[in-house]
């Protein structure tokens, strides 16, 4: 069965999945509809099934960037994000690393709580990543002179010269709000969307060029977006005919991409 490179589908992401052949995506970024925090046009999603479709589908080596946050019910939050990122290993990934995506505004707390400020940014591999492009940040140059504890107790000094640029930190502090998520207007039509530099710098990091990304819940588009400006080939499957013909497909026609029919598979591609 030929994939359905760099297009749309609508559909039940995990009835999609399962028509996609094992070991056939490189790289998956999405953020799935959590603990009620928004409303999909009511549409719900299995997530267990969802979790291990991706494990089947993801190549050996392969990426999945899961996007989650809690809320808080009853002064309790939820603990979703925890119990998800467990079954994601129970499903045989690796968690390769737990991530931050720190936003720059968010909404007022409760009288007893901090400012609510990160989601978490789960990071699973499929064995040992294959591709690690890992981005780099000023590093200002400074000398360090600095001890390392062994395990055994003792102490290792060690003396490093100041380098130009180093790997950034696990914590990404990123623009978010009104025309700061994304310059394209159209995308703030849907309730959700987490912002370009986010998908964009996670796909850098774990994909190659012309490598498979896939996001199963893709919304407003921003991943199949940035997969397109960054020279990889794209999946995109979306529950909502709506959001997909009134903003996904619109988005990623102002970047050159156009829907094409493809009647090599049995997926049920939208076009508009």
């Amino acid at each position: 069965m030929d994939l359905p490179i760099n297009q749309i589908i609508c559909g039940d992401c995990l009835e999609v999945m399962k028509g996609l052949p094992d070991k056939c995506v490189d790289l998956t970024v999405t953020s799935p509809p959590y603990d009620n925090l928004r409303d999909y046009n009511g549409f719900s999603f299995d997530f267990e099934g969802i979790a291990k479709e991706l494990y089947r589908i993801t190549k050996d080596g392969g990426v999945v960037v899961w996007v989650v946050g809690d809320a808080t019910i009853k002064g309790s939050e939820t603990g979703t994000s925890f119990r998800q990122a467990l079954f994601f290993m129970k499903c045989g990934f690796n968690l390769h690393d737990t991530m931050i995506y720190q936003k720059n505004n968010y909404p007022f707390p409760p009288s007893n709580r901090y400012y609510q400020q990160f989601e978490y940014m789960f990071v699973f591999s499929k064995g040992s990543p294959k591709t690690s492009n890992l981005i780099k940040c000023e590093a200002k140059g400074r000398k360090r002179n600095s001890t390392q504890r062994n395990k055994d107790g003792t102490t290792t000094k060690f003396y490093s010269e100041g380098n130009k640029f180093r790997i950034m930190d696990n914590i990404w502090k990123i623009d978010a709000g009104y025309m700061r998520t994304t310059k394209d207007k159209i995308a703030f039509n849907h309730p959700a969307i987490f912002p370009d530099k986010l998908a964009g710098d996670h796909i850098i990091s774990w994909s190659n060029e012309g490598d498979i990304v896939l996001d199963p819940m893709c919304g407003a588009g921003t991943t199949c977006k940035m997969a397109w400006l960054n020279n990889r080939k794209f999946i995109g499957i979306d529950m909502s005919e709506e959001y997909i013909n009134e903003i996904c497909i619109p988005r990623l026609e102002m970047y050159g991409w156009k829907q094409e029919e493809n009647k090599n598979t049995n997926i049920n591609i939208l076009t508009n």
